[in-house]
């Protein structure tokens, strides 16, 4: 769902910036919609997801614009709540698992507060048609609500969600089976490659 989300960022940064965000407000709110997933090379929804903690310091930064109207308080909060939407609205998605439509995971998304994983509602799971649906719903909003400003940037990021969702299966398929989620292939892959560059770079020290 990492074009929903980075939508999501964008509506967040739309609303905050009443209807005619700047350039940094939006760049805010998308990097704050994709932040939490940037675990993915690490433990994947519990190293930079934080359902409480991202909302508690979104309302800092929050008070803090309002009390100083300074912009980086603002961008912050931005960030910051582009990053909380992510982390809720995982829990109503799928599992840790690469095929959601197995339903093989019961972890969504992990609760530091808590100390335990919140289970999947499976409401929207990514790259379903509900996705699709969501990512083209949240463009049109943004959209309407940015103006020209925020069109191109919400229709392209529409087009590959719903682009995405069509050719979700078909990905999944090209992953070996013993991965049971994205997050394990792509550190295999990290790996692999790393161990390539440095066995190039002892054959040259050679």
């Amino acid at each position: 769902m990492v074009f929903t989300h980075v939508l999501v960022g964008l509506l967040v940064a739309v609303v905050a910036g009443g209807g005619a965000p700047s350039g940094p407000l939006l760049l805010a709110g998308a990097v704050g919609g994709l932040l939490p997933d940037l675990d993915m090379v690490a433990a994947h929804r519990r190293t930079l997801h934080f359902p409480v903690g991202y909302p508690a310091a979104a309302a800092l930064a929050g008070l803090a614009w309002a009390a100083t109207a300074a912009p980086a308080a603002l961008l912050a909060a931005v960030l910051l709540a582009a990053a909380a939407v992510h982390s809720l609205m995982d829990p109503f998605g799928a599992g840790l698992e690469l095929r959601p439509w197995n339903r093989d995971s019961q972890r969504a998304v992990y609760n530091h507060a808590l100390g335990r994983w919140h289970r999947p509602r499976r409401v929207v799971y990514d790259g379903s048609p509900g996705d699709a649906a969501l990512c083209v719903g949240l463009a049109a909003a943004a959209a309407a609500l940015g103006g020209p400003a925020v069109r191109p940037t919400a229709v392209a990021l529409a087009g590959f969600g719903v682009s995405y969702a069509l050719v979700r299966r078909r990905l999944a398929d090209l992953i070996p089976e013993e991965f049971q989620s994205l997050s394990p292939f792509l550190k295999h892959l990290l790996a692999r490659g790393w161990r390539a560059i440095r066995g190039r770079t002892g054959k040259h020290e050679l």
